[in-house]
């Protein structure tokens, strides 16, 4: 904040204006430049930078732990994504086993055939 350098002019009792004396000169320009010399501005940056760090700090943590969240969502939805993959590039295995089985049914059933007309046979 700094202060404007400003003349303070006094009035008599009798209502005339009078000029700024010296000393009101000197005091308003001491004044101006205690307000603006430079260790006032670095305390004024000090006490700022004291009331924001607690707040940023905070900041900086939630944002790491929303970063270590997202992380392991995105890990998560890759590794589910990959499982599809592998299971759709599976199916023609699927089908093979699944032929399979239908062939081994059919063996099955044509053995139990047979070993019924041998025993009608005896």
């Amino acid at each position: 904040m700094k202060l404007r350098e400003s003349h303070v002019l006094g009035k008599c009792s009798t209502g005339v204006i009078l000029p700024p004396s010296p000393v009101t000169d000197k005091f308003t320009e001491s004044v101006y430049v205690l307000a603006n010399e430079p260790s006032v501005a670095l305390y004024r940056l000090q006490e700022h930078v004291r009331r924001s760090l607690p707040e940023l700090a905070q900041h900086k943590a939630d944002m790491q732990r929303w970063e270590e969240q997202s992380q392991g969502a995105i890990y998560t939805v890759e590794y589910a994504c990959s499982a599809v993959k592998n299971l759709v590039d599976s199916s023609a295995h699927f089908r093979s086993v699944e032929g399979l089985l239908k062939q081994a049914t059919n063996i099955r059933g044509h053995m139990n055939a047979a070993a019924q007309g041998h025993r009608c046979v005896l």
